[in-house]
């Protein structure tokens, strides 16, 4: 098999480098499940959930060891099914052509680039909706900027996530906002002034500091959400606190949809809706994040669905997983004459770029698979905006 690749590597390497540092948030802050492996579209991608510890509020002294309570560990799959792929054709004429202006390395170089960054920007925008759509709680005001006037929207994300039990103190806390969110925090005197900040990497070089224990991030990828249709429901049956499935009915036409705010009256919590049956008449199942509801909810109450929004999302990097895979190959391979995989050494996603020659005619191939599942929406919150 012919190197045709060799020569261009520094380039490709050059191309990955840049884009792993385009405004991503996400990737960086999820664990990454990569390798140069091949997989197949439809593999599945295992990972487990314990549950709840019994307690036990007595012992009997004995002289023999008791058994122990039976604990069940539960499995979770998530299924590579997405693909991003770029397709590169070159003909004898267009090299030549190129040649003459600014040279084909240069060209073919800005093609690498701008190919790695749809791609990267497309894993981006898929673990972006998965957070949101699949997080416990939401603060703030849908259609409102964060941060305006001080940073304490930060503390109240922190708050969700520490009343979930989830760890705020061991360095793994994201928060992802878009660039409105991240200009008004950059513009905040407290976080620019260096007697305050403790630094001048925000005043000096705009770098956003580490912010009650959440690495701040931006990212140009963050979610738009459209609210559903549904203009009122009642809870069908009363639910106790930590119930996640809420059996709802109503008059009003409309639909919920996954990623909607609903409130209940009486109980102050913005909750996520995960997955949902309810359509029509606002009539069927809404699942919302664990850990649940977070006060009890009685028959006939009547629920609400928040107005659209931004969604900025804090999240701990166990509540996310990407798996980024190159695609599998057939046996004796396909009709590539060259193949090359490409791992960023910054973000860890894997790309594998082949070379096809044709008739008169080249092609270069750069081809992911890859998808993105939140496991743990108890750890994943929405900060509207």
């Amino acid at each position: 098999m012919a190197n045709v690749l060799t020569d261009l590597a520094a380039d490709i390497y050059k191309a990955a480098d840049l884009v792993a540092r385009e405004s991503v948030g996400f990737i960086p802050g999820v664990m990454i499940n990569a390798g140069s492996e091949e997989a197949a579209q439809g593999d599945t991608v295992r990972s487990h959930s314990t549950r709840a510890a019994t307690v036990n509020t007595s012992i009997t002294p004995a002289m023999t060891i008791p058994e122990g309570d039976d604990q069940t560990v539960d499995t979770k799959t998530m299924t590579l099914n997405s693909i991003a792929n770029v397709q590169i054709p070159w003909t004898g004429e267009d090299i030549k052509h190129v040649n003459n202006g600014s040279g084909f390395e240069t060209v073919y170089g800005d093609q690498i680039k701008q190919a790695m960054r749809g791609i990267t920007n497309s894993i981006e925008a898929a673990i972006a909706a998965e957070a949101y759509k699949n997080a416990s709680r939401a603060y703030g005001t849908a259609g409102t900027t964060p941060f305006a006037s001080n940073f304490n929207d930060v503390a109240e994300v922190r708050k969700i996530l520490f009343d979930n039990g989830v760890p705020v103190d061991d360095g793994q806390l994201s928060l992802v906002m878009n660039s409105a969110a991240g200009t008004n925090l950059r513009q905040l005197a407290t976080l620019t002034g260096v007697n305050t900040s403790g630094s001048d990497d925000t005043l000096r070089r705009g770098e956003l500091l580490n912010l009650q224990g959440f690495s701040l991030r931006e990212s140009a990828q963050i979610q738009s959400h459209t609210k559903g249709t549904a203009t009122g429901f009642d809870a069908n049956g009363g639910e106790p606190v930590g119930e996640t499935t809420i059996v709802v009915d109503g008059s009003d036409a409309g639909t919920i949809l996954a990623g909607d705010v609903v409130t209940w009256a009486g109980d102050s919590n913005k909750y996520i809706v995960n997955s949902t049956t309810a359509s029509g008449a606002a009539t069927g199942n809404i699942v919302i994040g664990a850990p649940g509801l977070q006060s009890a909810l009685a028959d006939t109450v009547e629920g609400t669905i928040g107005d659209s929004f931004t969604a900025n999302v804090g999240f701990h990097r166990n509540a996310l997983e990407l798996a980024v895979r190159p695609l599998a190959q057939p046996f004796g391979g396909d009709s590539a004459v060259d193949m090359m995989n490409v791992q960023d050494p910054v973000s860890g996603l894997v790309y594998q770029i082949c070379v096809y020659k044709g008739f008169k005619k080249a092609m270069i191939d750069i081809t992911v698979l890859y998808q993105a599942k939140a496991w743990n929406p108890h750890a994943i919150a929405v900060l509207l905006g």
